[in-house]
């Protein structure tokens, strides 16, 4: 099975290559899975991956319709297009998966790289994204920010998450308070559920009061699913992203999972069996994220939301853990090569041999590293990115691969939509559902009912 999934992969190529040899035991010994034990736990994703061909086809989830759709992309670059008239700055307002998505696909574009903007960036407005809820941090952005060319998205699916709930009123006062309180429907977007009877809506109802205009947010596709729906494309849009080579990277996943005859012609099953036969038979609870690039750094962190929130119910699922090469190298390597035996390690690498700045040879004898003389610091990168999983394997620790030819939009979407899946597919392996989260709706429940007590 698995010699079928590499022909059918070299048959329709994706933008990336799912590596698991690191993963068995011919590679890593006793610690690695069995061909027995990846044939046993691919077969028990045979009807799951019947159910979700059912739901693709009938649309009964939602997610794997999203990248076909077009209408809300131009909704969404018309709805940017009038807020960013005269704006210098654009702050995104929202958190978790409101947020984690659409940070993860403006650093696509070089945001939040130092150094990373180019000349057609610096000719967009800045973005910036205030994710984490402090006191300090908002009161320093009010106080500093040029409010008459400073515009705010914010985004909530129920509307009424208190953080967010808590920006927007901070910054609708503070802009009022600057004496653009007539501007208020020019300066400001909102992104939530449609009204519904019955149901309130806490954003809606303030933006909609002072005449501010709202998309709506999908209301099949929650926040950390969301990052593929205009929850991402508006700050992709802001940072100049062809959100349309987003989605059609993302279909091509889903494609492949409309023609999968069996779980291994579909890279996304193979990951979630894996994951979850390595939990289950040699105690691998944590699961490390580490791409090789900077521009996949909060692609970690999304990942991490994704994973902890949709499967880590009812004493299932593992810990995720963002991590970024090189520089965790130095960091946990030695936890993750030499400490328990309870990580999966899967590297994210680009081909980076000859790519960046070049050595000279004279400075490269004077530091004693002669063999970066003449050399790109890709070169030393990639070098890296396949050393590590080396040595992972030869120390018996189990390492997956993803090799990406290039970091694009069409690449990203492919990656975030085979995560996805391969979260849901293993949620349904360990028996818990991948859409809901009871203990952050409860953390939100008692957190209410400790300011009401206090008022």
């Amino acid at each position: 099975m698995v010699g079928s999934v590499r022909a059918r992969s070299a048959a329709h190529p994706l933008p990336y290559r799912q590596g698991i040899d690191g993963l068995l035991d011919s590679a890593i010994g006793s610690h690695g899975l069995s061909d027995a034990d990846l044939q046993r736990w691919l077969a028990k994703l045979e009807p799951e991956l019947d159910r979700l061909w059912q739901q693709l086809e009938t649309g009964s989830l939602p997610l794997l319709r999203v990248p076909e759709e077009t209408a809300d992309i131009a909704a969404a670059e018309a709805a940017l297009a009038n807020l960013s008239a005269g704006a210098r700055t654009i702050v995104f307002f929202g958190t978790g998966g409101s947020s984690l998505g659409g940070q993860t696909l403006a650093q696509l574009s070089g945001w939040f790289v130092p150094g990373a903007a180019d000349e057609r960036q610096r000719q967009r407005p800045r973005t910036r994204f205030y994710d984490n809820l402090d006191a300090d941090t908002l009161a320093r952005a009010m106080a500093t920010l040029d409010l008459a060319s400073t515009r705010f998205v914010v985004t909530s699916k129920s509307g009424n998450t208190p953080e967010t709930l808590v920006q927007a009123m901070v910054a609708l006062d503070a802009v009022s308070a600057a004496g653009l309180g007539r501007e208020l429907p020019r300066l400001f977007l909102g992104l939530t559920e449609p009204a519904a009877p019955g149901r309130c809506n806490g954003l809606r109802r303030l933006f909609e009061a002072r005449g501010i205009p709202l998309l709506d947010h999908h209301t099949g596709i929650g926040g950390r699913y969301s990052v593929l729906t205009n929850v991402g494309l508006l700050p992709a849009l802001a940072r100049g992203l062809d959100v349309r080579a987003l989605r059609a990277g993302a279909a091509e996943v889903v494609e492949d999972l409309r023609t999968a005859s069996q779980p291994a012609d579909l890279p996304a099953a193979i990951g979630a069996a894996v994951n979850v036969a390595l939990a289950r038979e040699r105690g691998v609870r944590i699961s490390v994220m580490m791409p090789y690039a900077d521009r996949l750094a909060r692609f970690a962190h999304w990942y991490v939301q994704l994973w902890a929130e949709s499967l880590g119910k009812n004493g299932e699922g593992t810990t995720p853990l963002a991590c970024l090469g090189p520089l965790d190298q130095h960091s946990q390597l030695q936890l993750f090569m030499d400490g328990p035996r309870e990580h999966l390690i899967t590297v994210l690498r680009l081909a980076t041999s000859g790519a960046g700045p070049r050595i000279d040879s004279g400075l490269a004898a004077t530091a004693g590293l002669d063999e970066m003389a003449g050399r790109s610091v890709g070169d030393l990168v990639a070098a890296q990115a396949h050393g590590v999983p080396e040595a992972l394997a030869h120390a018996g620790r189990p390492v997956r691969t993803f090799d990406l030819d290039r970091l694009d939009e069409r690449t990203l979407g492919a990656l975030l939509m085979h995560f996805m899946l391969e979260t849901i597919l293993a949620g349904r392996l360990f028996g818990v559902d991948p859409f809901d989260q009871p203990a952050v709706e409860l953390g939100k429940r008692l957190s209410r009912q400790r300011l009401q007590g206090s008022a």
